[in-house]
């Protein structure tokens, strides 16, 4: 099977199979990326996670898009995006005309309660692997508390803490 078939059908899986958006959809990711294929290693697999979450738009669809062009190029990343979105695609448009009729069922709001559990899980768990592999030494584990510090209690800019983490690489590694 042509490299290509198989991205899209993993990334087709990982599309359709997760909820909660893209946090919640990296552990599904890793294992068919990483276990499943051996397309990456882990380190490969955390510095994209990395540039996805630095670049504009979804998560899951940038992880797609740079997983995609990282194993089969430009072609590779076409596919590996259009196969991410393409199952909410097609459940959306499914469900739009019954939205209207259901919405206020007790069902759907007691199906949608059941769901945020797992839905936090799934995050979790993603923030779980990424920070196993994420922490390699102490000035790590130091570099990620200092600026969760300062982005949850001082309130720093997003964007100058990921400058100020940078910096803070590049001097200490």
């Amino acid at each position: 099977m042509s490299s290509l078939i198989k991205l899209f059908l993993s990334f087709f899986k990982i599309g359709l199979f997760s909820f909660g958006g893209g946090y919640a959809m990296l552990p599904l990711i890793k294992k068919e990326i990483i276990e499943v294929h051996g397309w990456l290693t882990n380190a490969e697999f955390i510095d994209i996670i990395a540039i996805s979450e630095m670049t504009p738009g979804p998560i899951a669809i940038n992880s797609a898009t740079f997983l995609g062009y990282r194993i089969s190029g430009i072609l590779g990343s076409v596919v590996s995006t259009i196969a991410v979105v393409l199952p909410s695609f097609i459940i959306m448009s499914l469900i739009f005309h019954f939205v209207n009729k259901f919405k206020d069922s007790p069902y759907s709001d007691w199906f949608f309660r059941g769901i945020r559990p797992i839905v936090l899980g799934l995050i979790a768990s993603a923030a779980v692997s990424v920070a196993m592999d994420a922490f390699v030494d102490i000035k790590s584990v130091l570099i990620t508390l200092g600026i969760f510090y300062i982005v949850t209690f001082k309130r720093l800019n997003l964007i100058i803490a990921i400058i100020i983490a940078g910096i803070m690489g590049v001097i200490f590694y």
